[in-house]
C-alpha cells in the first residue's frame, strides 16, 4: 500500500475521539492506543461546547478545512465560554505561541450578483494609428530602496512586437526600472523586468486573449529580490540584481513607451489599454498583491494612485471607460492577514494579524453532544468494526479501524483518488449489508476532506483529465451511497454530528467548483450520473457564438425531463457584455437527498392560502433538488435562473398541496447547516404534475408543498353519502315506475318506445352501481370493475340521450331513413359507442384509469376526458337539435295559423267546391 493511500486511510478512519473522555466540564489529555505521545490532544468540555487543541501547525485555510472535516469550526474566541476553554487548553499544553482564531465578523463567501461585482475605471487606450503614443506621470519620484508597481493591462491581440508597458528613467541613467512584454510562438505575452539596466529573462506570462490582466512587479534593494505577479499569482522571481544602490530619484515615469533618452526617443510602443496604475515605495507581499488583484485598496506607503488627471498624454492616446471585475467590492477581504491569538495579558486575550500562509496551531470547537456522539461511535468501531470498515481494512491491508491522524489533511489528487477508490470497492462489496450510521459519518468526513484539496491550475499538476474525472466519479458514487433512500432512517442516529444530507450537497458543490478547471481542461462537456445524483459541467467560450443553457435530471419511465433548470440567453449575453470570456455551468440533480418529513420535522413556512377556505397542516419537501453554479472565468457569479420540478408527494385523501419555490440557504440557520428560504423566488406557473419557478440567484432549489386539509369533515362526508343514496334511490324508483308503465299499460311498440326503454335501463343500472360503489372501495379489483361499469353505463345513458335527439330530428326536421335501418344505427350509437370508448380508454391508460380513493375515473390525469369529452359532444349535438326543432315547430305553427285565418278559410272552401265539380 502506497504512502499516499496510507495517509488517506488514516484521515478517513479516525473520528475526533479517543478511549478516555471527560464527561463533566474540565480539561483532559486524551490519547488513543495508536497515537504516540507527541500526537496527544487536549480536549476541554463545558456544558455546551467541546474545545480541541490541535498542536500541529497548519496554514489558516487548512486549519479551517481540518475543523470542518471534524464537524466543528475554528474557534473565534468571541464569547466568554470560548475564552475560558482556550485559556484552560493552552495552560494545560504549556503552549505560548500564537494560535489561529476565526474572525466572527467575516461574512461567509458566496456568489455576488453580477452587476455588483463590476467597477468602472477610467483607462488610457494606446491606438495603432500612431507609434508616438505615451502617457507621462506628473510627479517627482524620490530615491527608492524598494518599489512596487501594479497596472491592469488589456493587450491588443493583433500586436506581436516587443512593447514597453512602463519605463522609469533618471537623469543620470535611463533604464532604471522598466517592464517589457512580447508575444511568443504559443500566443502568450511574456514579461521581463529591467532593473538598473540589467535585462531579466522573459518568463512570466499571460494568455494573449484580449482580456484584462493585473500585473504587479516588486523589487527590494537589501535582499535584491524581485518578482512579477500576474492576476495575483507569482509567475517569476529572483534575487540577481544590483544591490549597491537605490533607484535614482527625480526620474520620469512613462506609460506605453521605453525611453532611450531621458523622457524621449521612444522606440518600443505599447498598443492596448492601461488602467489602475499604482506605485508604492515598498516591496509588497504576495497576500497584498492577491488582494489588490480583486480591487482591494491599499494606501499605505503609496507614491502614486491612479488618476488620469495626473497624467500628460499624447494626442493619439484616448481616455476610455473600462468595466472591470472586482469581487472585493462586495467581499470584504482582510488585506492585513488572518486573525490570531498572540498572547494573554492578565488573562485577557491579545489578538493580532499575520500572513494567512503562516503555520500555527489552532482550536476546533464543536457542540458537546457532537463530540460525545463521535466518541461513542469511535469506541464502538474500535471494539466491533462494521462490515464496511472490515472490508475497507481488508482492501487496504490494515489491521485496525483507527490508525491515527495526520492533521495536514489530504493534499493531493493522488491521495484522494486512492482513498475514494478503496471506499467505492468496499461499498460495492457491502451493498447488501448497507451502511451503518458511523460509516455514514466517516464517509461524509472523507467527502469534506476531498472537497478541500487545494485548487491548482491544470498546467501545474501531473494528473491527466481522466484521473481527475475518475476521482469525481468516485466522489459522486460515495455521495450517492450516503443519500440513498436506504439510509433515510439512519440520519436520525447521527443528528448530533451531521446537520443532514445537505452537508453532502455542500461538499459536492465545493468539490466541483474547485475541480472544474481541471475537469474541463480538455473538454467542454462532462456528465457524471449515479442512481440518485446527476452532475453535468458545461463550458463554452463567450468570444464565439454562445447559446442558452438548459440542464435536466434523468429521464424516468413515467416522465421525461420533468426536472430542468436553465440560464437564459440574455443572462449569458450580460456576462459577455461585461467582459467575461469563459462560462462554466455546474448543474446537479439530487433524486433523494432528504429523508421524508414527519409532523415533528415540519418545515416552518408562512401559509400562502389565508382566506380560511382550507386548514393549513404544514409544509413538506415535494420534489427533487436541482442546482446550478455559474462560473465566469472560474469566478462564481450569481444570476437569475428558471427551473421546473416535478411534484413528488403522496396524495393523501382529503389533502390539497400548494407548491412554493424555495432554495437551501446555508447561512439562514448556520448551527443547523442552513434551512429553506423563499427570498427572491416566485412561482411562474402551476401545471399538472409540475411547477415552473424563477429565482434571481443561483444555488440549490426545490419545491416545498404546503399541505392543506380539504374542509370536509366526516359528518359532511356522511351527509353527502346519504344525500347521494336518497337522490339516486328516488331517481331509480321513478325510472322503475316508468319502465313498468311502458309494459303494463300496453304502449304500442315503436322506435320512440324502444329508445325510452334503453335510456331507462342504462341510467337505472348506472345509478344502482353508483349507490353500491362505496362498498366496493375496500377491494381494489371490485372497485376497478365498478369504475369500468359506471363509465360504461353512464356513457350509455348519454349515448341514448344523443339517440333521443337524433330521433326527434328524424321526426320533426328530416325523414330520410326507414324505421328498421334507423333502429340499427340507434343501437350502434347507444351501446356500441360506449363499449368502444371504455375499451380504448382501458387499453391506453389502464394504470391511470381509476382514482386512488374512490371508484370512479382518475380526475388527476387525462383519463377523465374519456367521459367528459363525449358528454360535451352529446350536449352540443342535442343543443343544435333542440334549436332546429324549435325553429321548425315555430315555423309550422305560423303556417298553420295562416291557414286557419277567415280569408284562408274562404279560399279553401272555393277550392273544395271546384274539386267537387271537377269530379262530378
Amino acid at each position: 500500500m502506497t504512502g499516499a493511500l496510507h495517509m488517506g486511510l488514516i484521515l478517513f478512519a479516525l473520528m475526533v475521539g479517543c478511549e478516555s473522555e471527560p464527561t463533566n466540564a474540565g480539561t483532559d489529555r486524551v490519547r488513543g492506543s495508536h497515537e504516540t505521545p507527541g500526537e496527544s490532544k487536549l480536549v476541554h468540555l463545558t456544558s455546551n461546547f467541546a474545545f480541541q487543541l490541535v498542536n500541529d501547525s497548519l496554514a489558516f485555510s487548512r486549519a479551517e478545512s481540518f475543523c470542518r472535516g471534524q464537524f466543528s469550526f475554528l474557534s473565534s474566541l468571541d464569547q466568554e465560554e470560548d475564552l475560558e476553554g482556550a485559556f484552560e487548553l493552552l495552560q494545560q499544553a504549556g503552549l505560548h505561541s500564537p494560535i489561529w482564531v476565526s474572525n466572527p465578523s467575516k461574512a461567509a463567501s458566496k456568489p455576488v450578483a453580477l452587476t455588483k461585482q463590476y467597477v468602472q475605471f477610467s483607462a488610457l487606450k494606446f491606438q495603432k494609428e500612431s507609434r508616438e503614443g505615451f502617457a507621462r506621470v506628473n510627479m517627482s519620484f524620490p530615491s527608492l530602496s524598494s518599489v512596487s508597481v501594479c497596472v491592469r493591462v488589456q493587450w491588443d491581440i493583433v500586436w506581436n512586437e516587443v512593447s514597453t508597458i512602463f519605463s522609469y528613467a533618471a537623469p543620470i541613467f535611463t533604464n532604471e526600472f522598466q517592464l517589457r512584454g512580447q508575444v511568443d510562438m504559443q500566443e502568450r505575452i511574456l514579461l521581463a523586468l529591467i532593473i538598473h539596466g540589467k535585462h531579466l529573462p522573459y518568463k512570466a506570462s499571460f494568455p494573449n486573449d484580449g482580456a484584462w490582466h493585473h500585473i504587479c512587479v516588486t523589487w527590494h534593494r537589501v535582499s535584491g529580490n524581485w518578482a512579477i505577479y500576474v492576476d495575483g499569482i507569482r509567475k517569476d522571481m529572483g534575487s540577481d540584481t544590483d544591490t549597491s544602490r537605490d533607484i535614482h530619484g527625480d526620474g520620469i515615469l512613462i506609460l506605453g513607451q521605453d525611453q532611450d533618452s531621458f523622457g524621449g526617443n521612444f522606440t518600443e510602443p505599447f498598443f492596448g489599454t492601461l488602467t489602475d496604475l499604482n506605485v508604492w515605495n515598498t516591496s509588497l507581499e504576495a497576500r497584498q498583491i492577491r488582494a489588490l488583484n480583486t480591487c482591494t485598496s491599499m494606501t499605505q506607503e503609496m507614491l502614486f494612485s491612479w488618476n488620469p488627471h495626473h497624467l500628460s498624454s499624447h494626442q493619439s492616446v484616448k481616455e476610455v471607460q473600462a468595466l472591470l471585475f472586482c469581487p472585493a467590492v462586495n467581499q470584504q477581504m482582510e488585506l492585513q492577514g488572518c486573525r490570531m491569538l498572540k498572547s494573554w495579558s492578565e488573562q485577557l486575550p491579545v489578538f493580532g494579524l499575520t500572513d494567512c500562509s503562516d503555520h500555527l496551531p489552532f482550536i476546533c470547537t464543536s457542540s458537546r453532544e457532537c463530540y460525545l456522539k463521535m466518541k461513542q461511535m469511535s469506541d464502538s468501531r474500535n471494539s466491533q468494526p462494521t462490515t464496511f470498515m472490515n472490508h475497507l481494512m481488508k482492501i487496504s491491508n490494515q489491521t485496525q479501524p483507527v490508525l491515527g491522524q495526520q492533521l495536514s489533511g489530504l493534499s493531493s489528487v493522488a491521495q484522494a483518488s486512492s482513498l475514494l477508490d478503496i471506499s467505492v470497492q468496499a461499498l460495492e462489496d457491502t451493498q447488501q449489508e448497507g451502511l451503518q450510521p458511523m460509516d455514514m459519518v466517516s464517509l461524509i468526513q472523507l467527502l469534506s476532506l476531498v472537497a478541500d484539496i487545494p485548487a491548482q491550475p491544470p498546467d501545474s499538476v501531473n494528473h491527466s483529465q481522466e484521473s481527475v474525472q475518475k476521482l469525481s466519479q468516485h466522489f459522486i458514487s460515495v455521495a450517492d451511497s450516503i443519500i440513498s433512500e436506504d439510509n433515510t432512517l439512519k440520519w436520525q442516529a447521527i443528528r448530533e454530528v451531521v446537520n443532514g444530507p445537505m452537508d453532502v450537497v455542500k461538499s459536492i458543490d465545493r468539490m466541483v467548483t474547485s475541480f472544474s478547471p481541471r475537469l474541463m481542461a480538455e473538454t467542454d462537456h462532462l456528465t457524471i450520473q449515479s442512481p440518485n445524483i446527476k452532475l453535468e459541467v458545461q463550458q463554452q467560450s463567450l468570444r464565439e457564438e454562445f447559446r442558452a443553457s438548459s440542464f435536466c435530471g434523468p429521464e424516468t419511465a413515467k416522465h421525461t425531463n420533468m426536472d430542468c433548470i436553465s440560464v437564459s440567453h440574455q443572462k449569458i449575453l450580460d456576462l459577455h457584455d461585461n467582459g467575461f470570456h469563459k462560462l462554466t455551468l455546474v448543474n446537479t440533480w439530487y433524486g433523494s437527498p432528504l429523508p421524508p418529513f414527519s409532523p415533528e420535522q415540519n418545515i416552518t413556512l408562512v401559509p400562502t392560502v389565508t382566506d380560511g377556505s382550507q386548514r393549513y397542516l404544514g409544509t413538506v419537501l415535494g420534489s427533487s433538488i436541482i442546482s446550478t453554479t455559474v462560473l465566469g472565468d472560474d469566478q462564481p457569479v450569481s444570476t437569475a435562473v428558471r427551473f421546473q420540478l416535478q411534484n413528488r408527494v403522496q396524495n393523501l385523501p382529503g389533502t390539497l398541496y400548494d407548491p412554493v419555490c424555495a432554495f437551501w440557504d446555508f447561512d439562514l440557520i448556520p448551527e443547523a447547516g442552513g434551512w429553506w428560504n423563499t427570498k427572491g423566488c416566485e412561482v411562474v406557473s402551476k401545471e399538472y404534475g409540475y411547477t415552473v419557478c424563477h429565482c434571481n440567484h443561483t444555488t440549490n432549489f426545490a419545491l416545498l408543498l404546503q399541505v392543506y386539509e380539504a374542509q370536509r369533515s366526516p359528518e359532511n362526508e356522511k351527509a353527502l353519502q346519504v344525500l347521494t343514496f336518497i337522490g339516486c334511490g328516488v331517481s331509480l324508483c321513478g325510472l322503475l315506475f316508468t319502465f313498468i308503465l311502458f309494459i303494463a299499460v300496453g304502449v304500442p311498440k315503436s322506435d320512440r318506445t324502444t329508445v325510452h326503454k334503453n335510456l331507462i335501463v342504462s341510467l337505472g343500472i348506472a345509478e344502482l352501481l353508483l349507490m353500491c360503489s362505496e362498498w366496493a372501495t375496500a377491494n381494489e379489483a371490485a372497485c376497478f370493475m365498478v369504475t369500468a361499469l359506471l363509465h360504461l353505463f353512464f356513457m350509455a345513458s348519454f349515448s341514448w340521450m344523443l339517440v333521443e335527439g337524433l330521433l326527434l330530428w328524424s321526426k320533426v326536421v328530416s325523414v330520410n331513413i326507414s324505421e328498421d335501418r334507423r333502429m340499427k344505427l340507434y343501437y350502434i350509437i347507444g351501446w356500441g359507442l360506449p363499449v368502444l370508448i371504455v375499451g380504448v380508454t382501458l387499453a391506453v391508460s389502464v394504470d391511470n384509469y381509476k382514482a386512488d380513493d374512490h371508484c370512479w375515473l382518475n380526475v388527476k390525469t387525462d383519463t377523465i376526458w374519456a367521459f367528459v369529452g363525449p358528454v360535451i359532444f352529446v350536449l352540443m349535438v342535442n343543443a343544435v337539435v333542440l334549436c332546429r326543432v324549435v325553429m321548425v315547430t315555430v315555423s309550422s305553427a305560423h303556417r298553420r295559423a295562416k291557414m286557419l285565418s277567415p280569408s284562408s278559410a274562404s279560399k279553401l272552401q272555393t277550392f273544395d267546391l271546384t274539386c267537387l265539380s271537377f269530379h262530378s
